[in-house]
């Protein structure tokens, strides 16, 4: 059995995407809409910082009309995630009630549940994954965690119970990261990509220096074996996350392109890096 691949980008609403991966336009011009016409998948960022309301999740379903392939993956809110005070009653089920649109369009790829560097695995922690995976059951989730301490067959038979997929990231290395690999738990696979920019990692003033980093051919390489020893047992959502000045869109369609899908570079970018086309 053949399985999907899908490739894009985490997010679209960017000021230095204007000119760059956007062409001039009117105010009318709907970014979701043109990178839909691109790519069979976006990660939706903005749900990390607040929970949407579900006539967000609504409108991005008709944004995406055109392509009856896309699905979103997105980000959960930080407060499961991040955040050390309590979650407010109604945050859960505020979360469902944005996804639910989602979800009921045949839109919602998954749900990607993001913990820092310095969650580490532990009896509690473990603790605190299996609450917010019953919080969030009946929806596909996936799990990125920066810390290697979770990067073993137990955890990940400890996924696979939950029926959660384990993310594999490309980032900066560091001592007790998170190494890349192609292992795949739960309902899918899923892959994102950081960009390697060592030197402002944790340089988190400026969030954008982060993702500064364009992926050189001869560095995707592996990244390409590794989508499809993944593809081959499950539907693969791959994210570039590399998005300072377009580059994330770049790699995105050098990787579709790498695996054999059908690839087309937005044309303002073919300007802003002809070297790359």
């Amino acid at each position: 059995m053949e399985h999907q691949i899908r490739i894009g980008p985490a997010g679209w609403s960017y000021k230095d995407w204007e000119g760059v991966v956007y062409p001039p336009h009117r105010s009318k011009f709907d970014q979701l809409a043109y990178l839909a016409s691109f790519f069979n998948t976006i990660e939706i960022n903005s749900p990390f910082y607040r929970i949407p309301p579900p006539t967000h999740a609504k409108s991005w379903v008709r944004r995406v009309a055109a392509n009856p392939d896309f699905k979103f993956t997105t980000k959960v809110f930080r407060g499961f995630t991040h955040d050390s005070s309590e979650l407010a009653p109604g945050d859960v089920k505020a979360f469902r009630d944005y996804l639910d649109p989602l979800a009921d369009a045949s839109r919602l790829g998954a749900v990607l549940l993001q913990y820092p560097w310095s969650f580490r695995n532990s009896e509690e922690s473990r603790g605190k994954l299996t609450k917010l995976f019953a919080d969030l059951d009946g929806y596909p989730l996936a799990l990125e965690v920066r810390h290697s301490t979770f990067q073993n067959d137990e955890f990940f038979q400890f996924l696979n119970e939950h029926d959660v997929a384990w993310v594999n990231v490309d980032q900066p290395l560091f001592h007790d990261s998170v190494k890349p690999a192609d292992v795949t738990t739960g309902p899918i696979a899923y892959a994102r990509l950081h960009g390697r920019n060592y030197e402002k990692w944790f340089a988190h003033g400026e969030s954008w220096e982060r993702y500064n980093y364009l992926y050189s051919k001869e560095e995707l390489a592996p990244w390409v074996d590794r989508i499809q020893t993944m593809a081959q047992s499950k539907e693969t959502y791959v994210v570039t996350n590399n998005h300072f000045r377009g580059q994330a869109i770049v790699n995105a369609v050098e990787l579709e392109a790498s695996v054999g899908m059908e690839a087309k570079m937005p044309p303002q970018l073919r300007e802003v890096y002809p070297e790359r086309v």
